[in-house]
């Protein structure tokens, strides 16, 4: 089994972030694990974005030309993305900052309001959790509870105060999907 992950977003909603904790996570899980991150200029309001490779054996190649899934926190990431999505793939977007289209017929689409439940919880700077979250519960390759331990390991001591509001909103996007189709 191999398969590949894009998250995007723009600068400043901790796709980076989130990516670390993703690719620790298959780490947790005993997966082998390449990530590949890319970014602009601008640290806040430009594009960012990353890419993981997870295999139960050796990797293949850190960039693939297509991706199983991808997970996109913005309209821009979602309109640059979603053609690179395979044939039968899926793309995962936060329907708070992304219109609801759905331009192929031949890939899954996955809507959750990620931003709308990190400002439930009093900050959007956990957008990038409640992805993980959905994520998590759409893909079925990597279990919330082995992102929820990555999240407590890439966060660490330095910044075990956020764990708590970052596990929560975890929690929130894996239970709080809004439509499947």
């Amino acid at each position: 089994m191999e398969k590949n992950f894009i998250l995007a977003g723009f600068g400043g909603q901790g796709i980076l972030l989130a990516g670390t904790i993703l690719a620790n996570a298959f780490m947790l899980d005993g997966k082998n694990v390449t990530w590949y991150p890319c970014y602009g200029a601008e640290m806040r309001g430009g594009t960012v974005n990353c890419e993981i490779v997870v295999s139960d054996s050796e990797v293949s190649s850190v960039h693939k030309q297509d991706t199983d899934y991808a997970l996109v926190l913005n309209q821009q990431s979602f309109d640059k993305f979603v053609n690179r999505v395979k044939s039968g793939g899926t793309i995962i977007a936060n329907s708070t900052l992304v219109a609801k289209t759905e331009p192929r017929d031949d890939i899954k689409y996955v809507f959750a309001p990620m931003g709308d439940i990190a400002n439930s919880l009093g900050t959007s700077k956990v957008t990038n959790s409640a992805a993980l979250g959905v994520l998590a519960s759409v893909c079925g390759i990597v279990s919330k509870d082995a992102i929820e331990s990555a999240l407590e390991k890439v966060l660490g001591e330095k910044k075990k105060e956020l764990i708590p509001l970052n596990i929560k909103a975890l929690e929130e996007g894996y239970n709080n999907l809004l439509q499947v189709s």
